[in-house]
C-alpha cells in the first residue's frame, strides 16, 4: 500500500563552515552548540519515537568530533557525506573538489567502517563536476537538487543513483538562523501545511534540520510535533539509504 514519505534528515555542520571561513569565536561558538546540547536534544526526541534517520556530516567534523558519530551510529542512524569543511563546491576547481571528496570519504569511512552511500552538497551547491565525482565514488544517492517533488533516478557515466530532492522552504536554517524571518510556531504552521498536503497526495516530503538550530531552546518542540504528526498519520520515515534502495527496486525503474 502506498504511504506518504517523510525524509527527515539533519546536517551536522557544527562549526565546520565557520572554521573554513576563518570566522570569529562567537560565530564558531554557535556551531559548537551542537556538541554541548543540540545533538543530544535531537537524539532524545528521535529515541522517544523510535525514529532512525540520516545525518549528513562534513569530513572535518568526523575528524574533530568523532564521538558525535559514535552517538549517532549507536542509535542506528545513518551517516552520510556533506563535504569536508562545508565548502561551496561551485567555487572550487576540479582539483579542489576532488580533494574535498577524497578527504570527506576517507575521514568518514575510517570512523564508521561502512561505505558512504549518501551525499548532500554544502549549501546545496553543485559544480559542473559534482555529478561525475558522485558517480566515480559509487554513491547510492544524493540529496541536493530541487527539480522534483518525488525521488527519482539519475544515470551518469553508466552509474545509476537516486536523487532525494530538497527545497529551501523545508529547511530550518533560513527561517530560524540566516534571515530569522519566522518564529518556530510560524515555521511549524508552514511545515504542517506541507505535511498535510503530502498525506493527502500520498507523496514525499524532505525536511532538513540542523541540531545547532532546531535543538536550541523550545525549537525542539517543532521537531517533536512533526514526528508525532507523521507517525500518527501513517508516514514512512526512512533513512536516506533505505529510501534510495526502495526507489531503485520500484516497479518500472530501469
Amino acid at each position: 500500500m502506498k504511504r506518504p514519505i517523510l525524509f527527515l534528515s539533519f546536517d551536522l555542520d557544527v562549526d565546520s563552515a565557520e572554521a573554513y571561513r576563518g570566522a570569529d569565536p562567537v560565530a564558531r561558538s554557535r556551531g559548537r552548540f551542537t556538541v554541548k546540547k543540540g545533538l543530544d536534544k535531537v537524539l532524545s526526541v528521535l529515541d522517544k519515537y523510535d525514529v532512525r534517520t540520516t545525518f549528513f556530516v562534513p569530513g572535518w567534523v568526523a575528524e574533530k568530533y568523532p564521538w558525535l558519530l559514535e552517538r549517532i551510529m549507536s542509535r542506528g542512524h545513518e551517516v552520510a557525506g556533506h563535504g569536508y569543511m562545508h565548502e561551496r563546491l561551485d567555487q572550487l576547481s576540479w582539483e579542489e573538489e576532488n580533494d574535498v571528496f577524497r578527504k570527506m570519504v576517507s575521514s568518514i569511512t575510517s570512523r564508521t567502517r561502512e561505505k558512504l552511500l549518501g551525499f548532500r552538497a554544502p549549501y546545496w551547491r553543485w559544480s559542473d563536476n559534482t555529478l561525475s565525482f558522485l558517480a566515480s565514488y559509487g554513491f547510492l544517492y544524493d540529496s541536493s537538487l530541487m527539480d522534483d517533488e518525488e525521488p527519482y533516478v539519475i544515470e551518469h557515466n553508466g552509474v545509476r543513483m537516486v536523487e532525494l530532492p530538497v527545497d529551501w522552504r523545508l529547511d530550518d536554517w533560513p527561517y530560524l538562523e540566516y534571515y530569522r524571518s519566522l518564529t518556530p510556531r510560524e515555521l511549524l504552521d508552514m511545515w504542517m501545511d506541507e505535511l498535510r498536503y503530502t498525506k493527502e497526495s500520498q507523496g514525499y516530503i524532505a525536511l532538513t534540520m540542523h541540531p545547532q538550530c532546531i535543538g536550541r531552546g523550545a525549537r525542539i518542540r517543532v521537531l517533536e510535533s512533526i514526528i508525532k504528526y507523521a507517525i500518527s498519520n501513517g508516514f514512512w520515515l526512512p533513512r536516506g539509504s533505505e529510501l534510495a534502495e526502495s526507489v531503485i527496486q520500484s516497479p518500472g525503474v530501469e
